[in-house]
C-alpha cells in the first residue's frame, strides 16, 4: 500500500516534537497509540533517537505506516500493531511513554474513557503520556472552529471533542502535569503517573 499524507500531521510535527524533546527526554519505549498515516512516528522517531518508538493502529492503517517505516529505514521504528481500546488488550511492552495524536476526540465516550482508565493503569510510575489535540476547558469550547468541527465530527458519527475535566476524571492514577496551548486551537496534555 502506498503511503497516505496528512496534510495537518505535515503542519503540527514540529510543534508536537518540540515538546516531545522536554517530556520524552528520559523515555526509552514509546507507544504510539492511532499511528494514523505513520507521518508522526517516522518523524518522531528520527529526531529523538534515543527511543524505540512503536507503533499501534487498526489494521486498515497498517499498510501506510509500513510503507512510512519502510521509506525511513529507522533502526528505532516498530512495525504497527493491532490494537483497539475495548477489542485488545494492553499490550505485553515495557513501555515508559504513550503518544497520542488526534485520536481522543474521534474515539466514542467510553472508548476514550477506557483509554484514560487503561493508560493509567498500565503506564509504570514516572511513565508519561502525552495527548495532543483538540480540547474542551471547563465545558467551553477554544475557539468557534472547535465548536463546528465537533459538530462535524458528532454528525459523522464519531465521539466528539472532550472536556480536560473529564479526561482528569477518568485518569485516575495519572496527573495532569502541563497543559500546553498548541497552534490550531490544539493542546498537549502531560500525563504523569504518579
Amino acid at each position: 500500500m502506498a503511503k497516505a499524507f496528512s496534510p495537518s500531521c505535515d503542519r503540527n510535527q514540529q510543534p508536537i516534537l518540540d515538546q516531545l524533546s522536554v517530556y520524552f527526554k528520559q523515555a526509552q519505549q514509546v507507544l504510539e497509540i492511532g499511528s494514523g498515516t505513520g507521518q508522526h512516528a517516522v518523524f518522531f522517531a528520527k529526531y529523538l533517537s534515543h527511543v524505540t518508538w512503536r507503533t499501534s493502529d487498526m489494521l486498515e492503517n497498517h499498510g501506510s505506516i509500513q510503507a512510512w517505516i519502510d521509506e525511513a529505514n529507522l533502526t528505532n521504528l516498530i512495525a504497527p500493531f493491532e490494537f483497539h481500546f475495548g477489542k485488545h488488550a494492553w499490550p505485553d511492552l515495557a513501555v515508559d511513554a504513550v503518544f497520542t495524536a488526534n485520536t481522543t476526540h474521534i474515539m466514542q465516550r467510553e472508548d476514550a474513557k477506557l483509554m484514560m482508565e487503561t493508560v493509567a493503569e498500565n503506564l509504570p510510575k514516572g511513565g508519561v503520556f502525552c495527548q495532543y489535540g483538540p480540547m474542551n476547558v471547563d465545558g467551553e469550547y477554544t475557539s468557534e472552529g472547535n465548536r463546528d468541527f465537533d459538530q462535524s465530527l458528532q454528525q459523522g458519527g464519531y465521539g466528539g471533542i472532550r472536556d480536560i475535566a473529564e479526561l482528569v476524571e477518568w485518569a485516575v492514577g495519572m496527573t495532569l502535569v502541563e497543559k500546553v496551548d498548541m497552534p490550531a486551537n490544539n493542546f498537549l496534555l502531560v500525563w504523569k503517573r504518579e
